[in-house]
């Protein structure tokens, strides 16, 4: 006859409990290199079918196979573009570019187009030292409400001039979740920006997991003071 006071041995998780566990271990695993599988797969096949129709038939694999490989428009494209970077640091690249430049810098619409990619272009693959310095906490949309953030640099030109007055402004990249290469430039007062000890990198995975996933993050029986141990 057994009590209420009687110990209580746990119960064995069933067959499917037990299967679901494993199930969802082995998806935890197979996920990420899945995914990361098929990113890749997906951004050669997108250039292969940029770069293969402008090549000649003659010098397609294909023609001679008959098997479509995977990965030879990237190949062509890297080898395309390493010449192309050869040529342009030599004085008759530079020359041709800069000829180039001064046609396109007359034609009202195509030179406000190819300044903004050119501008962007030289900022995110030139100046590989240029990045975000920190990440920070701000209010925003509204006060009382935070957000994560990247600060890029101190805001300069007419921005300081306009926003800032006597104060220092920082520009500050607020990202989109999960997608993080989409949000806001928003410029704010040096003292509203939180600056955080996490790294950038920390950062964007916090974003990236909807808040799942935090750097560092150390369990609440561990936060236990020296005065505590003592007591």
């Amino acid at each position: 006859m057994t009590t209420p006071f009687d110990e209580q041995k746990p119960k064995r998780p069933g067959m499917i409990a037990r299967i679901r566990s494993s199930f969802l271990t082995g998806l935890v695993v197979i996920a990420p290199v899945a995914m990361t599988i098929w990113l890749i797969w997906s951004v050669i096949g997108w250039i292969d079918s940029v770069v293969l129709p402008l090549v000649p038939g003659d010098f397609s694999p294909g023609e001679y196979t008959g098997i479509n490989l995977r990965g030879y428009g990237l190949i062509i494209f890297l080898i395309f573009t390493v010449i192309v970077g050869w040529v342009a640091k030599g004085i008759l690249g530079r020359s041709l570019i800069s000829f180039a430049e001064g046609l396109v810098v007359r034609m009202p619409v195509v030179r406000s187009v190819y300044s903004g990619v050119k501008q962007i272009a030289e900022t995110v693959f030139a100046q590989t030292d240029r990045s975000f310095e920190k990440a920070c906490l701000i209010q925003y949309p509204r006060k009382g409400i935070w957000a994560i953030g990247f600060i890029s640099t101190e805001a300069k030109g007419e921005v300081a001039k306009e926003a800032g007055g006597d104060g220092t402004i920082l520009s500050v990249f607020v990202p989109t979740t999960p997608n993080p290469t989409s949000g806001f430039l928003l410029f704010f007062p040096k003292e509203d920006v939180i600056e955080l000890d996490m790294t950038v990198e920390e950062a964007a995975k916090l974003v990236i997991s909807a808040g799942l996933v935090y750097p560092n993050m150390v369990e609440p029986t561990a936060e236990t003071s020296v005065e505590d141990k003592v007591d």
